[in-house]
């Protein structure tokens, strides 16, 4: 029996570099309501000045240009990442500022928009808060939207047969109370409110469904943060492709929720 700890926060600036290209293609994508949420009612449009957090290998800053983000300044800390993000992102309105978000520089309101993807846990809430706040305009917005994998309202076969394989260490997307981060609406709307930057904050979740072969899952849950950081790592991606395989058929089904928070800046 594996002791259960949790990561710390810093780690996330260094967990997710060792290969990007594997990260990009085996994380899933945001679904399309997500950007459409943010064209409709954030302001993302042409020329929108952007920033996000956390922007990795650009598994959302692609739709983010895509809807007009010029310019988008992508926060990202691991040099690895930043590097993968530029070469895969060839877009003059791109510019990558390689730091952690708590030292990136970054002028006072002077964005419209400001967004993290699947990486804000790994921040001080409320100390980031007051920053995003400072960094958007009255009126423009601030978005967090997180990919969860796995759903307590539905069967998960999968992770039941796994769950005590991966048992440690915790990642701060866990969350607390038995509440991943990203699906703690009370909160993540407390917290959102205690800045008394925003005068409209909303959160919005959907359920769906990532159905994945042996090979994928294992790409897939070897981007976990979880499972990097383990000695036994190699050991406990070949039992992840064994249960897969053998137990699953080569058809595995993960319960997926995508949670995003809107907050409007204060005027």
């Amino acid at each position: 029996m594996v002791t259960a700890t949790k990561l710390a926060k810093h780690l996330g600036r260094q967990a997710f570099g060792e290969n990007p290209a594997s990260y990009h293609s085996s994380r899933p994508e945001y679904p399309e309501w997500v950007y459409a949420t943010l064209a409709s009612r954030c302001g993302l449009n042409r020329n929108a000045a952007v920033f996000e957090i956390g922007a990795g290998t650009g598994t959302a800053t692609r739709r983010l240009l895509d809807l007009g983000a010029d310019p988008l300044m992508a926060v990202e800390p691991d040099q690895r990442l930043a590097d993968f993000l530029r070469t895969n992102n060839p877009d003059k309105a791109l510019k990558v500022v390689v730091a952690p978000f708590e030292d990136a520089s970054l002028e006072e309101e002077a964005f419209d928009l400001g967004v993290s993807a699947t990486a804000f846990h790994w921040l001080d809430e409320d100390s980031a808060l007051v920053k995003i706040a400072s960094l958007i305009r009255p009126g423009g917005w601030w978005a967090a939207v997180w990919n969860v994998f796995g759903d307590d309202s539905r069967p998960d076969p999968f992770h039941e047969a796994t769950k005590e394989l991966l048992e440690a260490p915790a990642s701060p997307s866990a969350g607390e109370r038995g509440i991943p981060f990203g699906l703690d609406s009370g909160a993540r709307l407390a917290a959102l409110k205690r800045t008394g930057a925003f005068d409209v904050v909303e959160n919005r979740t959907n359920p769906w469904s990532l159905v994945l072969d042996a090979n994928q899952t294992v790409a897939l849950y070897a981007t976990y943060s979880n499972v990097s950081a383990r000695l036994d790592r190699e050991a406990v991606l070949a039992e992840i492709g064994r249960i897969a395989r053998e137990v699953f058929m080569n058809r595995v089904v993960r319960n997926m929720t995508t949670s995003l928070y809107i907050a409007r800046r204060a005027g």
